[in-house]
C-alpha cells in the first residue's frame, strides 16, 4: 500500500500538536515521558518537532495520559481549534 503524501494542512496540524506536547512536557525528561507513553524518545522528539505530523491514535492516547492532557484537547489542537496552551498544563 502506498501512503499518500501529507497535505500542508496536515503538516501544520502536526506542528500544532507537537508544540502543545512540548509545552506540556516542559521540565520533564523526554525519555521518562516517552516511556510512560509507550513510545521511544526518538518518536516523541519527532512528534514534538513536527517531523511525525500524524502519529497513530494509540500514540496520542498514550501521550495524553502521560502528560495529563485529555484526548479531546489533543484532537482540538490538531484540528486547529483555539485552545490556550495553559489548558494542557
Amino acid at each position: 500500500m502506498v501512503r499518500q503524501p501529507l497535505t500542508p494542512e496536515q503538516i501544520e496540524a502536526g506542528r500544532r500538536l507537537g508544540a502543545l506536547l512540548r509545552h506540556a512536557r516542559a521540565g520533564r525528561d523526554p525519555a521518562e515521558v516517552a516511556h510512560a507513553a509507550g513510545i521511544s524518545p526518538e518518536t516523541l522528539r519527532k512528534i514534538e518537532t513536527g517531523r511525525l505530523p500524524s502519529p497513530g491514535f494509540g500514540t496520542i492516547v498514550g501521550l495524553g495520559e502521560a502528560l495529563g492532557i485529555p484526548v479531546q484537547e489533543l484532537a482540538a489542537t490538531w484540528r486547529g481549534a483555539e485552545l490556550p496552551l495553559e489548558a494542557a498544563s
